[in-house]
């Protein structure tokens, strides 16, 4: 065989082998349009590279599809309370963000600015460090200036980025947080590692109770992962993908499938035939 052959019988398997894999990979099915999810949604934008374009197609997204809030960087702020004006839909900036390395005092100005510019509610960092370093009257001050500038005017929601931590770490912010009378503990910034799990949203909740509400952020990407969030405790989900939550769009892959038996006329996931000896 001649190098053109050669070439040419390598290039058609590799081509056949990835029209496989592309055939057998995710797939999105769509459950149906559900309104009730759209209170849990903060629509999410807070990329470096944002621009009004993209915060006006977010807040005219929020406001179709009537979202908790939208949720963005404090220089966008005032912009983007200026589109939500009347909607119903708040303006939530984010405080210390992404690394909350910046000191308390900092927060507490950004925090009264954000205000001032027309957020309504505050998702603030910790400084995580210090909670690494047991200085937990350092993590306590920080989250109380917050807590401080923004209330009564704004709601405050903590992030602890649980992908740094430890679960002894995670309920230590979890204290603090509660004891500096926040509205809110949150799971991720999306800046960090790992992103929210079910396993965290129950024990944040267990560690602040009734009193305060759990908000999972990070990879709440379809209906399925949103409805894991709400069962296991949280109540506001920080993401870019409210509208297929609503919508009812769901990924599936080929190993989602666990070939349970319960299909008897179509598979939800489109992965089996069904025979009536299916099963």
């Amino acid at each position: 065989m001649d190098i053109n052959e050669i070439v040419k019988e390598v290039t058609k398997n590799v081509m056949e082998k990835t029209s496989a894999q592309a055939a057998s990979g995710p797939r999105v099915i769509k459950t149906g349009y559900d309104a009730g999810y759209a209170q849990y949604m903060d629509h999410t934008v807070l990329k470096q590279d944002t621009v009004k374009a993209a915060l006006k197609k977010f807040c005219d997204e929020a406001k179709q599809y009537h979202f908790a809030s939208v949720c963005i960087n404090p220089a966008n702020v005032a912009y983007v309370a200026s589109q939500l004006k009347g909607s119903g839909v708040k303006t939530c900036s984010v405080i210390g963000f992404p690394l909350g390395a910046t000191t308390a005092m900092v927060k507490a100005v950004e925090t009264a600015e954000a205000i001032k510019n027309g957020a309504e509610e505050v998702d603030m960092v910790i400084n995580i460090g210090a909670l690494k370093d047991k200085e937990y009257d350092v993590v306590y001050n920080d989250i109380l200036a917050v807590a401080n500038a923004a209330h009564p005017n704004a709601i405050v929601k903590v992030i602890i980025e649980t992908g740094l931590l430890s679960d002894e770490e995670k309920v230590a912010a979890c204290t603090l947080a509660k004891k500096a009378g926040v509205d809110f503990v949150k799971t991720c910034t999306g800046f960090g590692p790992g992103a929210a799990t079910a396993e965290d949203i129950r024990l944040m909740k267990q560690t602040v109770g009734d009193g305060i509400k759990v908000k999972a952020s990070t990879g709440i990407n379809d209906r399925r992962i949103c409805d894991e969030m709400l069962k296991a405790g949280a109540v506001r989900m920080g993401t870019s993908k409210g509208i297929k939550i609503v919508e009812g769009e769901i990924e599936i892959k080929p190993d989602d499938c666990e070939k349970c038996g319960k299909c008897t006329s179509k598979c939800p996931t489109g992965l089996v035939t069904i025979t009536k000896q299916a099963y």
